[in-house]
């Protein structure tokens, strides 16, 4: 994707990566602190690929400069980081193209399932069920362990996040360190970014009246892996209110709604309307009806000439729509409903009980003790608007 624009800044905190870039974009300038980076006066379009727990703080000063922004998901590690970065971009979205790294949205059959949904496939929309089945277990964060490498500034990769002490363990992508609490959401924002947006894409919602959670038992340190999620949406022009649940770890379910068998599908969604089960994973999907004599007399598949035109490559996309018409399939609007959603989930959990949401002002209505659990404190010296 890079290698055919004008690249002319890299940013790492790992020096070895850094020379490892500059050897392809030899004409970049370097920095081991993206506040800096962001500062030079040539830039039009940053994409971001540092931490969970780093991307808001990088999408939103960049957004601060009228850059076009492509960040690795997931967009916020919070709700609040999600609300921020999403308002900040619809202020400046007739201005900047951004996209979030949910890169799978590419497959052709996102806009299938989207078709089938749409046309009425299952009839009239009820429920969707989504779930992940990774299993990456923690216990506590690491203990100090070791030298910190001279190539890498580790205090900056620490960031805004508390202060934990050099382990090696932390580093070696991001399943590494992401299940941690003050590095990362967990499967919520890894997969669950993922997989909600096959689910999203079909289902038109925003944003979420009511969350309720359970999972494991709460760990200060570590996010939770077996753990389900349900959420309520209002209705919209096209259909009444439904549901979303979501379901990881050990929480993954082998069947849905009596006879459903999902027990090979390892990421996926079931779709359940009034005539019938969509059942998908990022790359095929199939239709079940639900009254076995009706069948799937209700429903017409669109000919090829009228479906959803593929959408190609998904960096791609963004890079032609910062040049042009500023539009992406997963911008910070979409994509920041999405992971708001998720992260409520995670807020439900920590206050053991299902929570009322206002949407509009960001607000628990219900549970004034769980509007805690929306945000994060950070490490003296960073800020979220800078």
């Amino acid at each position: 994707m890079a290698s055919e624009e004008n690249v002319v800044a890299l940013c790492d905190v790992n020096e070895q990566a850094l020379a490892a870039a500059a050897q392809k974009f030899p004409n970049a300038k370097h920095y081991v602190d993206w506040r800096k980076c962001l500062d030079q006066k040539d830039l039009d379009a940053v994409i971001c690929s540092t931490t969970d727990f780093t991307h808001a703080f990088v999408a939103n000063w960049a957004l601060n400069r009228n850059f076009h922004v492509y960040c690795e998901k997931p967009l916020g590690i919070t709700v609040e980081e999600a609300r921020v970065v999403r308002a900040n971009y619809l202020k400046r979205k007739d201005k900047v193209a951004t996209q979030v790294g949910t890169q799978r949205h590419a497959n052709p059959n996102f806009n299938r399932v989207r078709e089938i949904i749409l046309d009425g496939g299952v009839g009239t929309l009820q429920h969707v069920h989504a779930w992940g089945n990774r299993q990456i277990r923690r216990k506590e964060y690491l203990p100090g362990e070791g030298e910190v490498p001279p190539y890498l500034h580790y205090d900056l990769w620490l960031g805004p996040a508390p202060y934990h002490p050099y382990n090696k363990g932390y580093f070696g992508g991001c399943l590494a360190w992401n299940m941690y609490w003050d590095f990362g959401a967990g499967q919520i924002g890894d997969m669950g970014s993922h997989t909600i947006d096959l689910a999203w894409n079909a289902m038109d919602a925003e944003l979420p009246t009511s969350a309720e959670a359970h999972g494991e038992p709460f760990n200060p340190d570590v996010t939770p892996v077996d753990l389900t999620a349900t959420f309520e949406f209002p209705a919209n022009k096209w259909r009444p209110p439904i549901r979303y649940t979501w379901y990881q770890g050990a929480h993954k379910p082998n069947r849905l709604e009596g006879e459903i068998n999902v027990e090979k599908i390892g990421h996926g969604a079931l779709f359940v309307g009034d005539k019938g089960f969509l059942v998908a994973d990022f790359t095929k999907n199939e239709l079940l009806p639900r009254n076995q004599e009706a069948g799937l007399a209700h429903y017409k598949p669109r000919p090829k000439e009228e479906q959803i035109p593929d959408m190609g490559n998904f960096q791609e996309q963004w890079i032609n729509a910062c040049k042009g018409d500023l539009k992406t399939s997963c911008d910070f609007k979409y994509s920041g409903d999405a992971i708001e959603t998720m992260l409520l989930g995670l807020v439900a959990y920590r206050a053991e009980k299902k929570i009322l949401y206002d949407g509009k002002n960001g607000r628990v209505t219900n549970a004034n003790e769980a509007n805690k659990f929306l945000r994060r404190d950070y490490r003296d010296g960073w800020t979220l608007d800078g």
